[in-house]
């Protein structure tokens, strides 16, 4: 059973390293592509929202790659306590996915 906990935990972080990876890979993008827009001197809107809907892409990837930690943490501590913080986490990233995504979709 110790093995199990820790093979849980190996792939939880795991998860949560990725989805900090690509959080942070999609703000290097748009930085990126931000001072690119700047330096070539190219001033329109729609570039700009070009770079907000990639990071808000990355930042859903992201985020999804979050929830499924905590689904998997939530395995080894089956405890109400911890499946009302789950749920708590759960909710919140989902309404935030579920903006970012409704927001992106617009464009």
């Amino acid at each position: 059973m110790e093995l199990f906990h820790k093979i849980i935990n190996i792939i939880s972080f795991a998860l949560n390293v990725t989805g900090a990876l690509i959080t942070l890979w999609g703000i290097i993008i748009s930085i990126l592509a931000f001072l690119k827009k700047e330096f070539l001197r190219e001033d329109c809107l729609k570039c700009n929202e070009i770079i907000r809907i990639q990071l808000g892409s990355y930042l859903v990837l992201a985020l999804e790659f979050f929830i499924a930690s905590d689904i998997i943490k939530t395995i080894i501590t089956p405890t109400w306590e911890g499946l009302g913080i789950l749920g708590a986490i759960v909710v919140i990233r989902t309404v935030l996915s579920y903006f970012l995504t409704k927001d992106l979709k617009k464009m």
